[in-house]
This record gives C-alpha cells, sequence and structure tokens, in this order.
C-alpha cells in the first residue's frame, strides 16, 4: 500500500509540474508579453507575463537566492515527506503539492532566469497579482497543510505527547 500511495504522489507530483510547464509554454508560444485574453469579463483573463522575483514581485531579479532557497526547500521537504508523512495521507498530499510547484517555477528559473505568469484575476475589485499553476500548487499545499496542523489535531496530539509525565 506504501509504495502504490508513493507511486500516486509520484504521479500527481509530475502531472502538476508537467501541466504547469505544458501551460506556461502555451502562453510563451502563442501570447506575446503583455497580451491578454478575457475568460470571464471583469473576473479573469489570462496575460502573458514575466516574473524575475517571487510572489507579490518581492526580490526582483535575485536567480541566485532563489536557486539556493529552492534547493534547500525542497530537499527539506523531501525530509518532512520521508520523516513525517509515512502513514499520513493529507500530509503526503500537502508536500507532493508543494514540492510541485516549488519544481515547476525552479524549472522556469534555471531554464529561463524568471518565471513565465498568466492567469490574471480580479477578485472584489482587487487585480490580484498573476499566477501560474505551480503557484496554484504551491498555495493548495499551503492551505492542505495548514487543515492538517489546525484541523486534523496533529498540533494537539504533539502538545498532549510532550506534556506527558
Amino acid at each position: 500500500m506504501k509504495k502504490y500511495r508513493l507511486a500516486s504522489m509520484g504521479l500527481l507530483g509530475g502531472g502538476l509540474i508537467a501541466l504547469d510547464q505544458l501551460t506556461k509554454n502555451l502562453v510563451v508560444r502563442h501570447m506575446d508579453i503583455g497580451e491578454s485574453i478575457a475568460l470571464i469579463d471583469g473576473f479573469l483573463r489570462l496575460t502573458s507575463h514575466r516574473n524575475t522575483g517571487a510572489a507579490w514581485g518581492m526580490f526582483q531579479g535575485q536567480m541566485l537566492f532563489f536557486y539556493i532557497v529552492t534547493v534547500a526547500v525542497v530537499g527539506m521537504l523531501i525530509y518532512i515527506y520521508k520523516k513525517e508523512a509515512k502513514d499520513n495521507l493529507l500530509m503526503q498530499l500537502a508536500l507532493t503539492f508543494l514540492l510541485a510547484g516549488a519544481v515547476g517555477n525552479f524549472i522556469d528559473r534555471i531554464l529561463f532566469q524568471e518565471v513565465v505568469d498568466f492567469v490574471d484575476v480580479m477578485i472584489f475589485g482587487y487585480d490580484f497579482p498573476i499566477f501560474n499553476v505551480a503557484d496554484s500548487a504551491l498555495t493548495v499545499g499551503v492551505v492542505l497543510m495548514l487543515i492538517e496542523f489546525f484541523f486534523m489535531g496533529r498540533g494537539d496530539e504533539n502538545e498532549q505527547n510532550n506534556s506527558r509525565p
């Protein structure tokens, strides 16, 4: 069962990375930078954008920083996966999404020294920063991790174990 689950997580992670790279490739090949196509008027657009930084444009042009941080984070996530997520499907899913997102954007940074973003959403009048499939995977991974820690009782379990005499 564990080998099956590990293979399933590998397929899910690989599929997310493939989807991320495919969608970015389509945007690069078929849209000019800055070009925008309305999908749902006033809510969702495809906008070809490049980002040399992180979320919300932070740390623009700091590629060496991103290389080091991404390698460290991927290593840490793999370690946590092996040590902490053995029998925890939700944790495995969270880590798989986080790994896929990190690797998807890392591929862009290595190949192009920038990340291709294209999902442009307007939420209640706020023009949300343009993102991609890898960014979505990272967000899903964080949400699943928060659910695991705050709603599945993992934090309470650790607290109880530490308070025993």
